[in-house]
C-alpha cells in the first residue's frame, strides 16, 4: 500500500533535518512555490482531502470560508493538543517525523497567505514539544521560513494540560492568554478567530497529507481510499490486542483486517466484545458491528458510530463495560471546565451513578437513570464535552444493558 504519513517512521533520527532531507523532506516546496496560492487551494480541493481531527470536515471547504478581499490577516493554528482518550497518532508523528508536519504547515500557510503560524501543544507532550522545537529550529536556520518565496513566523505554545483546550475556541482563548473556556459560535474562527483575525485550525495529521498532495498531485491522493473517504488514516489501537500501536491504513480497510493484520488479534485469542473506533466521544460498536465495519467515514456511520480521531479501543470478553464507562465518565467529569451547569453537574452525576453500579451499590432504577440524565444534558452546553459522555453512556447502556443489570442483581462486578 501507499504510505503517506508513516513511510519513514522506522528511520532513525528523522527529526534531524539532514536525515529528513535525505528521505525527501521538503521536496514538495519547489513545486509548491511554482504554483499560485489559489492553485494550491484548488489542488487540495480536487484531492477531496478531509480533516483528520475528528469532525471530518473537508479541508478545501474550510479554506474557502475565509472572506475574500478582507483586510484582516489570516492565522494558521496547528492543533497538537491531542487529548482524546485512546488517541495517540499525532504523538507518533511529532516523535518520529516532525519535519513532515512542518512541511505541511508551510503548504497550508503558503496557500492561505499566512504570516503567523501558531502551534498549540498538549501540556503533557513535553518530549514531543522539545523534539518539534529542535526540528523547527533546524528548518528556520536553513532559511525555510525566510526565503524570497515564503516568509512566515512560527509561534509555539504549550497548554496547561486541559482537555477542553482541544476545542478550537478554548484553544484560541488559551493562546490569547485567557482561561481556556469555549465560546459560542458564530462567529466561527475562520471569520473572527485568534486576535480577531481569520483563523484556520488544523489537526496535525491533516496537515501531514498536504506535501503528498502537492508532490504527487490531487489525483494520486484521490485514487487512494473510497469514493467519499480519500487517502489513508492513522489508527491508534489500544486495549485487548496483541500489538497495540499506531498504524496507517487505506480508507475503506475492514476493521476485521486491521485487528487481525496490524493489531495481531485479541489478547490470547479471546472473543471480541466491543470496539470504540474513534475515541471515547463516539458510540461503541459491539463485536458484530465492528467486524462488519470499515475504516472510513461513511462505513462507520452506517455501522452506528463515527471514525472520529481514529483512537480505536478494543475490549475482549474479559472486559467489564461498566468499569470502562466509569473510567470514561471520571475523565469527562474531571475535565469539564464548569462553565455550563448541565455539563458541570451532569457529568459528575453520571460518574456517581456508574461508580455505584460498578461497586455493587446500584439499584434497579440506576440503569435507566443513567440514560435519563444523559438525555437531560444532551445539547445543553456550549461545547461538545458533555455530549461526548452522553454518546458513550447511551451507546454502552443500549448495547450492554444486561451487563449493567447483572451488576445490580449480583451487588458486585461479575468481572472481578
Amino acid at each position: 500500500m501507499t504510505l503517506i504519513i508513516t513511510k519513514y517512521f522506522e528511520v532513525d533520527d528523522m527529526h534531524r533535518l539532514s536525515v529528513a532531507k535525505d528521505h525527501g523532506a521538503y521536496s514538495s516546496l519547489e513545486k509548491l512555490f511554482q504554483m499560485s496560492p489559489s492553485d494550491v487551494v484548488d489542488e487540495v480541493g480536487k484531492s477531496k482531502h478531509v480533516g483528520r481531527g475528528g469532525a471530518g470536515f473537508p479541508v478545501w471547504n474550510k479554506w474557502n470560508f475565509i472572506p475574500p478581499n478582507s483586510d484582516k490577516p489570516v492565522h494558521l493554528i496547528v492543533n497538537a493538543d491531542e487529548s482524546e482518550p485512546g488517541t495517540f497518532k499525532d504523538r507518533a508523528i511529532l516523535e518520529r517525523d516532525p519535519h513532515l508536519l512542518i512541511e505541511g504547515m508551510m503548504v497550508a500557510a503558503y496557500a492561505l497567505g499566512v504570516k503567523k503560524i501558531f502551534v498549540y501543544f498538549r501540556g503533557e507532550y513535553r518530549f514531543q514539544w522539545k523534539r518539534f522545537i529542535e526540528a523547527l529550529t533546524q528548518a528556520e536556520d536553513e532559511g525555510l521560513f525566510s526565503s524570497e518565496a515564503f516568509k512566515c513566523d512560527v509561534i509555539v505554545h504549550r497548554g496547561g494540560g486541559a482537555y477542553i483546550c482541544g476545542e478550537e475556541t478554548a484553544l484560541i482563548r488559551s493562546i490569547e492568554g485567557e482561561r481556556g473556556l469555549p465560546k459560542e459560535k458564530p462567529p466561527f474562527p475562520v471569520t473572527e478567530g485568534l486576535f480577531g483575525a481569520h483563523t484556520v485550525i488544523h489537526n496535525v495529521e491533516t496537515l501531514c497529507s498536504l506535501p503528498f498532495i502537492i508532490s504527487n498531485g490531487a489525483d494520486a491522493f484521490a485514487s487512494i481510499g473510497t469514493e467519499k473517504s480519500k487517502g489513508t488514516k492513522l489508527i491508534s489501537i489500544s486495549g485487548h490486542v496483541e500489538s497495540p500501536g499506531v498504524y496507517e491504513v487505506v480508507m475503506g480497510t475492514p476493521v476485521a483486517s486491521v485487528l487481525a493484520t496490524h493489531a495481531g488479534g485479541t489478547l490470547g485469542g479471546r472473543r471480541l466484545k466491543a470496539v470504540v473506533p474513534g475515541g471515547t466521544s463516539v458510540p461503541v460498536l459491539n463485536s458484530e458491528e465492528a467486524l462488519g465495519a470499515r475504516i472510513d467515514f461513511e462505513s462507520m456511520k452506517e455501522a452506528g458510530s463515527l471514525l472520529g480521531s481514529g483512537g480505536m479501543m478494543v475490549l475482549d470478553e474479559s472486559a467489564c463495560t461498566v468499569r470502562f464507562l466509569s473510567d470514561v465518565a471520571r475523565f469527562y467529569a474531571n475535565e469539564s471546565c464548569g462553565q455550563c451547569t448541565p455539563c458541570r453537574e451532569g457529568t459528575g452525576w453520571i460518574k456517581k451513578i456508574l461508580n455505584g453500579i460498578e461497586s455493587g451499590a446500584g439499584s434497579d432504577r440506576d440503569v435507566q437513570l443513567l440514560v435519563d440524565v444523559a438525555e437531560g444534558i444532551k445539547g445543553k452546553s456550549i461545547c461538545p464535552l458533555a455530549d461526548s459522555l452522553v454518546v458513550s453512556v447511551q451507546s454502552f447502556v443500549r448495547k450492554f444493558r444486561e451487563e449493567f443489570k447483572q451488576h445490580v442483581k449480583l451487588g458486585c462486578c461479575p468481572f472481578n
